[in-house]
Formats: C-alpha cells, sequence, structure tokens
C-alpha cells in the first residue's frame, strides 16, 4: 500500500517542478476532498489534488487550474480509465464554480476568477510507447458535463514528457548562464491589435493554451546584459520547410528577430532533416522579403538546436523517504 502512495505522489512531485518553472503558483491546501453541492452528481466530496494560479496576459482575469494528477505504469494507461478521469474532473469542476467551501480555500479576494480543470497524465515507469492522442480521440465524452463556458485540458504522457524536456533545457541553460534567473524572465505574448497585453510585466506566466500549442516562447531580459534572449520551444518535428516559414514570419511579425534579441529556437524528437530545413526556411524568407530583409541580418543569427530526450523518474523509495515535500 506505501509503494501505491508513493507512486501516486511522482505526478505530484513533477508537476511542481514542472508548472513552477513556467511560473505558475500553488493556492490552499493540496490532496483535498471537499463537499459537492450539486445533488445531481450524486457524490459526497470532490477531490481537488493541487490547484495553480496564473494571470492572463490579455485581460484582468486570474485562472485557477483544479488538477487531477495521475501517475501510470504504461500497461494501465487506457480509454475506460481517461474517460473515468476526465468525467470526475468535468464533475468537479462543476461543482468548484458553485461551491463556497472550495472558494475560501483556493480564490484570492477581490480578483476576477476564472476556474478550469487539468488531467496530468504522468507515465511513471516509462514504458509508454503508443499515441495517446489516438486513444484519447478514440473515446466518447459526449455526456460528461463540462460546465458551460468552462475549459478542461488533458496532458497525456507525450505532454507531459515534452514539458518536462522544456522545463528541464530552462534549467540547463539557466545552469550555463545562457539565460538568467526566473526573476528575469516572462513567457513572452505579443502586443495584439485587437488585445492589448494588459500586463505585460504582471502576467509572466505560460498560459494553458501557450503550452498545448505549437511553441513556448520565453523571453529573458538579464539587466547584466544589453541584449535579450528569446528562448522558443518548437513542438513540431520540423520535416518541412514550410513548418519554419510560419514560424518566422509569426517572429518577424511581432518584432522579435531584432539586433538586442538573440533567438534561440530548441526541438525535441525533430525529423532528421530539421536543422536544414530550418536553413531553407530563412533562405526562403530572405528571398520572398528581399526589399525590407538584409540576407546578413538578424535572421541569419538564429540559432536551431534539438534537445536531449530525458525522462524525469522517480523511486517508489525515495519518495517515500522525503516526507513533507
Amino acid at each position: 500500500m506505501g509503494e501505491t502512495s508513493n507512486i501516486a505522489k511522482m505526478a505530484d512531485r513533477l508537476s511542481s517542478e514542472l508548472f513552477s518553472e513556467f511560473l505558475w503558483k500553488k493556492t490552499g491546501p493540496a490532496d483535498q476532498n471537499w463537499s459537492c453541492v450539486i445533488e445531481s452528481h450524486k457524490k459526497d466530496t470532490h477531490p481537488s489534488d493541487v490547484v495553480f494560479y496564473y494571470d492572463e496576459p490579455y485581460e484582468p482575469v486570474r485562472t485557477y487550474v483544479n488538477c487531477d494528477l495521475k501517475s501510470y505504469s504504461a500497461d494501465t494507461i487506457s480509454g475506460a480509465q481517461i474517460y473515468g478521469a476526465v468525467k470526475s474532473l468535468a464533475l468537479a469542476l462543476g461543482c468548484a464554480e458553485q461551491s463556497e467551501e472550495w472558494r475560501k480555500k483556493y480564490l484570492h479576494d477581490d480578483v476576477s476568477a476564472s476556474v478550469v480543470g487539468l488531467l496530468f497524465v504522468y507515465n511513471h515507469d516509462g514504458a509508454y510507447d503508443r499515441n495517446f492522442r489516438e486513444i484519447f480521440r478514440s473515446v466518447k465524452f459526449d455526456d460528461i458535463p463540462v460546465p458551460r463556458g468552462s475549459k478542461l485540458f488533458v496532458f497525456g504522457p507525450d505532454e507531459v514528457q515534452w514539458l518536462d524536456n522544456v522545463q528541464y533545457e530552462i534549467n540547463h541553460l539557466r545552469g550555463k548562464r545562457i539565460i538568467p534567473d526566473p526573476e528575469h524572465c516572462r513567457f513572452f505574448y505579443p502586443q495584439l491589435v485587437q488585445k492589448k497585453n494588459l500586463r505585460i510585466e504582471g502576467s509572466r506566466a505560460a498560459t494553458l493554451e501557450m503550452l498545448s500549442g505549437p511553441w513556448i516562447s520565453l523571453l529573458c531580459e538579464d539587466p547584466q546584459q544589453r541584449e535579450k534572449t528569446l528562448l522558443v520551444f518548437y513542438r513540431d518535428r520540423g520535416s518541412m520547410a514550410q513548418e519554419f516559414l510560419y514560424l518566422i514570419d509569426y517572429l518577424m511579425h511581432f518584432q522579435q528577430i531584432a539586433p538586442d534579441i538573440k533567438v534561440l529556437i530548441r526541438t525535441l524528437d525533430a525529423d532528421s532533416t530539421s536543422a536544414a530545413n530550418f536553413e531553407r526556411a530563412v533562405e526562403e524568407y530572405i528571398e520572398e522579403f528581399g526589399g525590407t530583409v538584409d540576407p546578413s541580418s538578424d535572421l541569419k543569427r538564429v540559432e536551431f538546436a534539438p534537445i536531449h530526450k530525458v525522462h524525469t523518474h522517480f523511486s517508489p523509495e525515495i519518495i517515500g523517504m522525503t516526507r513533507g515535500q
């Protein structure tokens, strides 16, 4: 029983490490059951393994993430398991929005709050080699009551490993002094025409939308250096130059290719041709926009490189010995 409990703690340990690197903060007590207030749920309580929060960049809202943390071995990850976990989380999400007990435990006073759900599925033995998205798409979620206007996110083993590698690389680059300490970094959200970044300095965290999107952008401004660093983690495999043309156009449009910004692009599990495709995309972009882009410009200075794949592994015995962590 003790080992089972320790295995369950692995997802909690990893989620804390991951999301602190993405500048999320914890609120309220962890591993709590609270009373159900919706009779149709036919439940006495709902669980909250942990609740994180971050401020939205484009609206004056604080997002609270009610998490269900799962630590599964490869052979126990199934459509039925995921369906049950998603349904339980959806019920908890609907109830949290109405529960005064939940609000007192987790919400801050004097902020506009948005409550979302996150199912976090960690494969603790590192043996999962199937396509989680295919399993997820095969499950019928039609009867699951996600509240109208609410959001529920699912990070399967692939997404968790991707984010694990991103946070590992951030730590690696910080250790080599290539990027500064966290207080000098923020995740990058551009000023949009119809959505101005309302709190460009205060809203430093990576949102769930960014973490589940095609790339993650971290902007670093070391007070000891004149040059900024933009670290872009590109999620797709880069098997065609066209993929990178879209990314380059995005960076150029929002003026992130500039003399005072060093741009580092990192990929995981990239196609063997990705580096050549990136170079081809740079050349094609310069050729197409030759009238406005100097071939020897800052676009040529963009550094493209793969990151080494890691899998964070915890020993159940060691987890059991780290009391209070």
